[in-house]
C-alpha cells in the first residue's frame, strides 16, 4: 500500500502540484497515487526526494519512516554494482535470478551492466525477496536492509 497520497496529504499539496514538481501530468500522477500504474524506478526516486523520506516506506514495504533529504542524482552504475551485489549475496546466477522472478538473463544483464535501469516492480520485488533496503540500492542511503 503506497503512502504517496498521505505524505502529500501532509504537506497540503494538491496531485497537480506533485505531478508538476516531478514534471508528470497531473493524470499520470493520480493513476500511480490510486495504484493503477507501477510508477517508474526513476520517478519514484524523484517523489522520494520530494517528500525526503525513504522510498521503502513510500512505497509500502516498510512501516519504517525515515527522513532523508539529499540532492543527489541517480546514478545508473551505482544501482547495477549493487544489484550484482544482491545476486551475488543470494548465490544466484542471472539464470537463476531470472526464473525466480520470471524475468529473461538479458534483462538481469542489461540492469548490471548500466544498460537500464531496472523495472520498479522487479526491484521492489527484488528486494522484499532478500530484504534489503530500496534507498540502498537506489544510492539514497547506506542502511543496506529493509527496517
Amino acid at each position: 500500500m503506497l503512502n504517496i497520497e498521505k505524505l502529500r496529504d501532509e504537506k497540503d499539496l494538491l496531485k497537480k502540484e506533485v505531478a508538476k514538481h516531478i514534471g508528470v501530468v497531473e493524470s499520470v500522477y493520480s493513476e500511480w497515487e490510486n495504484e493503477k500504474l507501477s510508477i517508474p524506478t526513476k520517478r519514484i526516486y524523484q517523489l522520494a526526494n520530494f517528500f525526503e523520506v525513504n522510498i521503502d516506506y513510500m512505497i509500502g514495504i516498510s512501516n519504517t519512516r525515515i527522513h532523508i533529504q539529499t540532492n543527489r542524482e541517480l546514478d545508473i552504475q551505482l544501482v547495477s554494482s549493487r544489484l550484482k551485489e544482491i545476486r551475488k549475496s543470494l548465490n544466484m546466477t542471472m539464470r537463476d535470478l531470472s526464473e525466480k522472478f520470471n524475468t529473461s538473463s538479458s534483462a538481469i544483464s542489461n540492469y548490471e551492466n548500466s544498460k537500464f535501469l531496472i523495472l520498479s516492480p522487479f526491484l521492489i520485488e527484488l528486494c522484499q525477496y532478500g530484504n534489503y533496503s530500496i534507498d540502498w540500492v537506489l544510492g539514497r542511503s547506506e542502511d543496506k536492509f529493509l527496517k
